[in-house]
């Protein structure tokens, strides 16, 4: 067996990591997720997930990649034993899955990118003859919507072919500064907008009325998120972490790696909700398209907003592709580790049936909300409280010792990491869980209602 590939440079793995943590779930998926939760009220419980919990599951994740040098079949395997495959099962499901209709969402980010090529916004929303503003996204699905996924998967295909330091790490230490810089220039120019000081104190001023009224959507919503934003739950960091070597400080990277992923979010929300306002746009409806028809509407109203959306989009085009290639490597490095298939094979060929899974979603929002519920509220969940279970209660000693390396005698700080899994984060997961759940019912519900209306 060929020797198994490692990352060259720290950079190139935390670049990686935060390329994948960024892309759409930063971008598009976290302006809907503050909007349907209410703006601050939201944030603050997002951000106590990501510090509370995330910081102690991605580093979970990091010592059970690491410790192993697999996949996640591979690794959930050699760490806890024969039955643990199949939790590392349901991480390559949820890569297959969530990429399939990923790829469909960053095909759409690209139509809306080459229409500012084409002419204005405002254009383009003219053309439609005063129709509702949804029409400009409806014209996304059909046929268009399948070339733009395959342009995508192809792409994303190539650089997982290449591998990891010649495909993913190349590709991320030019795409993660760039989707900064870009996010960066975007919120300085929304500072400058005239509804921006409205914008912010929907996003910045939360209220403690909402938060306790509302906690039972909000917390498997913000856990979702923040699970989806750190790519957790469904194998990527115990992927990208078996690359590594037993020198490197795991706390320093994950500290790291939640820094700018936090950071990217916050900067993307003070992107897009000053854009809202400043364009008469009500961030709370929309769900999974709030971001495509309210920033096109914004743009259309917008001075020099042509060149903006332009800017927008392709940024996030290229943070998509950053997280697409982590989803793809995480089903990749299973065939590779566990069958012995040659990477270029691995990678064409799931691709391939990835491609085919997510057409259905090219035809209708309908598909795109059954995935995502799925994915958001439960698998992701069930996926990080299966982590948990197994480094805090199977082989808390196993996971103490492998921190260590790089790091040094942890004293009491590696036994409340080990406590804090235990028992506070298995329980927010587990209420979080069963919450999800309930929501995925209502989810099902509607596609019921649809399939019955539509068949």
């Amino acid at each position: 067996m060929a020797q198994r590939e490692t990352w060259s440079t720290r950079t190139g793995f935390i670049l990686a990591a935060v390329g994948s943590a960024v892309g759409l779930g930063n971008i598009w998926r976290f302006p809907f997720a503050v909007g349907d939760g209410g703006g601050a009220a939201f944030l603050i419980v997002y951000l106590a997930f990501i510090a509370l919990i995330g910081f102690p599951a991605i580093l979970a994740e990091f010592v059970v990649g690491r410790k192993t040098g697999r996949n996640p079949v591979g690794a959930l395997m050699e760490y806890g034993g024969e039955a643990w495959k199949y939790v590392g099962g349901v991480f390559v499901f949820i890569g297959i899955v969530l990429l399939s209709y990923y790829s469909v969402i960053a095909g759409w980010f690209i139509r809306y990118f080459l229409a500012g090529f084409r002419g204005s916004y405002a254009d383009h929303l003219a053309s439609y003859n005063g129709e509702a503003i949804e029409m400009f996204f409806d014209m996304t699905f059909g046929m268009s919507s399948v070339v733009l996924h395959t342009v995508f998967m192809a792409a994303t295909i190539g650089i997982v072919a290449l591998g990891i330091r010649q495909g993913i790490e190349l590709a991320v230490k030019l795409m993660v500064p760039a989707l900064i810089v870009l996010l960066v220039g975007l919120a300085v120019w929304a500072f400058t907008l005239d509804g921006a000081g409205a914008g912010y104190a929907y996003y910045l001023s939360p209220d403690a009325g909402t938060i306790a009224e509302n906690w039972a959507t909000l917390l498997p919503a913000a856990a979702g998120q923040a699970f989806f934003t750190l790519s957790l739950g469904m194998g990527v960091m115990i992927t990208y972490a078996s690359y590594l070597g037993e020198d490197r400080n795991l706390t320093k990277d994950a500290a790291t790696i939640i820094g700018f992923d936090t950071g990217i979010a916050f900067l993307a929300g003070l992107v897009v909700f000053p854009v809202f306002f400043s364009g008469g746009i009500e961030p709370g409806e929309g769900g999974p398209i709030t971001i495509f028809v309210s920033m096109t509407e914004a743009f259309a109203n917008i001075p020099g907003g042509r060149v903006l959306g332009l800017v927008f989009f392709g940024t996030v085009v290229i943070g998509a592709l950053s997280s697409a290639i982590s989803l793809l490597e995480v089903v990749t490095a299973y065939l590779i580790d566990e069958k012995g298939v040659e990477r270029w094979k691995a990678a064409g060929g799931i691709g391939l049936l990835i491609y085919v899974i997510g057409l259905p979603t090219t035809y209708d929002i309908i598909f795109i909300e059954l995935y995502d519920g799925f994915i958001d509220a439960v698998l992701l969940v069930f996926g990080a409280l299966m982590v948990m279970i197994l480094v805090g209660w199977v082989a808390p000693k196993v996971a103490v010792t492998e921190l260590e390396k790089g790091i040094g005698d942890l004293n009491g700080l590696a036994q409340a990491w080990i406590w804090a899994i235990r028992v506070p984060i298995i329980i927010v997961l587990v209420i979080s869980l069963y919450l999800g759940i309930v929501d995925y019912m209502d989810i099902l519900a509607s596609f019921s209602e649809w399939m019955n209306a539509n068949l």
